[in-house]
This record gives C-alpha cells, sequence and structure tokens, in this order.
C-alpha cells in the first residue's frame, strides 16, 4: 500500500493552493499534520502564482495499492 498525503492551503489571494506528499506513514495523528502545515506557512516552502500560502484549509490521506506486473 502506498498512503499520499493531500494537504491544501489559502494563498495570499484567497483561493486554495495543494500539496501531496508521496510515502507517508498511514498513522499519522492530526497534530503531526497540523504542524507540518504551519511549518510550510511559516517558512514560505512554497510560493504560488497567486503568492504565498498563508493559511490551513484542509488534509486528507488517501491509500492506493499498486500491483506491479513482471512483463519483462
Amino acid at each position: 500500500m502506498e498512503y499520499i498525503l493531500s494537504m491544501t492551503f489559502f494563498n495570499e489571494l484567497g483561493s486554495k493552493s495543494s500539496l501531496k506528499i508521496n510515502g507517508v506513514k498511514p498513522n499519522l495523528k492530526d497534530s503531526e499534520v497540523k504542524d507540518l502545515m504551519n511549518l510550510i506557512i511559516e517558512k514560505e516552502f512554497f510560493l504560488t502564482g497567486k503568492g504565498k500560502l498563508v493559511k490551513i484549509d484542509s488534509a486528507k490521506l488517501t491509500q492506493r495499492e499498486i500491483k506491479k506486473y513482471n512483463v519483462a
């Protein structure tokens, strides 16, 4: 199983911007995700076409099953 953390923020112009991180652990706590999102905002790690990320909107964890075939 692969787990993907999707985080959505508001930017300076008030629209939403999303980030995804693949390969996260499945047992993340709400507080860990919130702390990460606040750190991303505080350190200004990302600048969007509509400005800096300024506020947390939401976050979700997606589970994805991958099956690889040996065809070569």
